[in-house]
C-alpha cells in the first residue's frame, strides 16, 4: 500500500490540506475551478439557500461548498497558471483518494468531475466576443506535465509533433502537450450551442500569447502561424491559461475535467471587451443547470 510521509503530503494541524486549507470531508465530487478568487462568491450566489457548508480562503485560494438545486459542488479559485493548477489539482485529488489519517491510499478511487470557468482570447476570426468555447483538446506551453510519469500516455503525440514544426516553437522551451477533455463531460456541458475547440494554456500572458510590449517575442508571427495551424481537421481556436494542467493531471489520476471560457478578447480584430461579467454570470449559471 502506497503511503505519503509528511515532506510529501503536508497536512495542517487542523487536518486540512496545506495551501487549500481545506478538510476532506468538505470536498464535493462536482467541483468548478476558476481563476478569480472573488469570482468564487459569485459562484456560490447561485447555490441554494442556507446549503453552504465551508468558505474558506487561504492565500489565493477560496473554496465555497454548497448545493445548487440539490446537486453538491465544491468551488475553488485556483489563481492565475498552471503552477497553481498543479497545486489545486494535487490537493483535491488528495483529499479524495488519500487517507489523512493513516497517510496511505485508499482502497477504492473516488472520481472528481472538475470543470473549469474562465475567461480566454479567440485566435479564429469567426470567434465571436462573447462566446463560450469549450476545449475539446488543451495544449499546454508549461511543461507542468513533463514532471509526471508517463507523460506521453495521455497526450496526442501526432498533434504535438506537426503543432511544433509548423509554428517553429521556440527551441529552448519546453515542448508542448496536448491532452483530450472529458468527451462525456464536454458533451454534457457543451450541448449544442457552445463553440468546441482546441485552446492554447499559455504560460503567461504577454510574451507567451505572442503580445508585445517593449521587450520583442521570439517568434514574431507566432500568433498567425498558430490560427493558420490545422491537424486533422482541428484549429487552435483560442488561449487561456490553466485548461492544460487540469486535463492532463485528470487524466492521470482518473478524474474527468474540462474547460470552458467566455471569449473577452479577439486577437485577429485586435478587439477587447473589459464589461464581460454579466456574460460570464450567465455561463456558470449555465454550467450549473447542467453539471
Amino acid at each position: 500500500m502506497k503511503t505519503f510521509p509528511a515532506s510529501q503530503l503536508i497536512i495542517n494541524a487542523d487536518g486540512s490540506v496545506f495551501h487549500l486549507h481545506l478538510k476532506p470531508e468538505f470536498l464535493a465530487d462536482k467541483i468548478i475551478l476558476v481563476g478569480d478568487q472573488d469570482r468564487v462568491n459569485m459562484v456560490a450566489s447561485f447555490f441554494d439557500k442556507d446549503s453552504i457548508e465551508c468558505d474558506i480562503q487561504s492565500r489565493e485560494f477560496h473554496t465555497i461548498t454548497g448545493t445548487y438545486k440539490g446537486k453538491r459542488i465544491s468551488c475553488i479559485s485556483t489563481g492565475i497558471g498552471t503552477d497553481n493548477c498543479d497545486i489545486v489539482m494535487n490537493e483535491i485529488d488528495a483529499l479524495a483518494n488519500i487517507d489523512f489519517a493513516t497517510r496511505t491510499e485508499k482502497p477504492i478511487h473516488r472520481q472528481l468531475e472538475i470543470i473549469r470557468i474562465g475567461t480566454c482570447g479567440g485566435m479564429q476570426e469567426d470567434i465571436p466576443l462573447g462566446a463560450f468555447l469549450v476545449s475539446q483538446k488543451s495544449i499546454g506551453f508549461d511543461g507542468v506535465l513533463a514532471f509526471y510519469h508517463n507523460r506521453d500516455q495521455v497526450v496526442d503525440l501526432g498533434f504535438e509533433k506537426a503543432l511544433v514544426d509548423y509554428i517553429h516553437y521556440p527551441a529552448k522551451a519546453a515542448v508542448p502537450y496536448v491532452v483530450a477533455a472529458n468527451e462525456e463531460l464536454v458533451n454534457r456541458i457543451a450541448g449544442d450551442d457552445m463553440i468546441r475547440g482546441c485552446t492554447i494554456a499559455a504560460n503567461g500572458f504577454y510574451g507567451p500569447q505572442g503580445r508585445v510590449l517593449r521587450v520583442d517575442v521570439a517568434v514574431p508571427d507566432i500568433n498567425e502561424r498558430i490560427s493558420d495551424f490545422r491537424y486533422e481537421g482541428q484549429r487552435i481556436t483560442n488561449y487561456e491559461m490553466e485548461g492544460s494542467c487540469i486535463a492532463g493531471l485528470a487524466l492521470h489520476m482518473g478524474h474527468k475535467a474540462m474547460t470552458v471560457c467566455c471569449v473577452i478578447a479577439q486577437r485577429k480584430a485586435e478587439a477587447a471587451n473589459t464589461d464581460y461579467k454579466p456574460r460570464i454570470k450567465e455561463l456558470v449559471q449555465t454550467v450549473l443547470e447542467r453539471y
